[in-house]
């Protein structure tokens, strides 16, 4: 029996996990203006959370992102699953990106000074559905 992942996929899900396991046990200790901010940056791009209190958004983000990075690094997470938590999570974040004015020069997609920090979670998007379809195509020549 194969395991649920390859080893060319490693390389990818150690360091994105990494990143994104650290980042949200960061969240965890955040002071009250990082927690304002975040939330209000958020809550811009998708206004159903202007109903969640600021520090209970940072709670549920950063349990977010811990699950997400434990996804991607705990090998008995088939790639497939690891994959798709991390395209769901990206395109989160680049939602905010395309939804906040002033990330992105007018009628592009190209970031601004202020956006290109933000600019970087395509990359997660882009390693999400990679892993996506790989494990996916994997899959379907394992069967046929």
């Amino acid at each position: 029996m194969r395991p649920p992942w390859r080893l060319a996929h490693w390389p990818a899900r150690l360091a994105t996990g990494a990143y994104i396991l650290n980042s949200g046990l960061s969240k965890r200790k955040a002071d009250e203006e990082t927690t304002a901010g975040l939330h209000g940056m958020a809550a811009g791009a998708y206004p159903f959370l202007k109903d969640v209190p600021p520090d209970r958004f940072l709670r549920l983000l950063s349990a977010g992102e811990i699950a997400v990075g434990a996804t991607l690094l705990l090998p008995v997470v088939p790639t497939a699953l690891a994959g798709l938590a991390l395209l769901g999570f990206g395109g989160g974040l680049a939602g905010v990106y395309l939804r906040t004015p002033g990330m992105h020069e007018e009628g592009s997609l190209r970031p601004t000074r202020a956006g290109t920090p933000l600019a970087k979670d395509f990359w997660l998007v882009g390693m999400g559905a990679t892993l996506l379809i790989d494990a996916l195509v994997q899959r379907r020549h394992r069967r046929a």
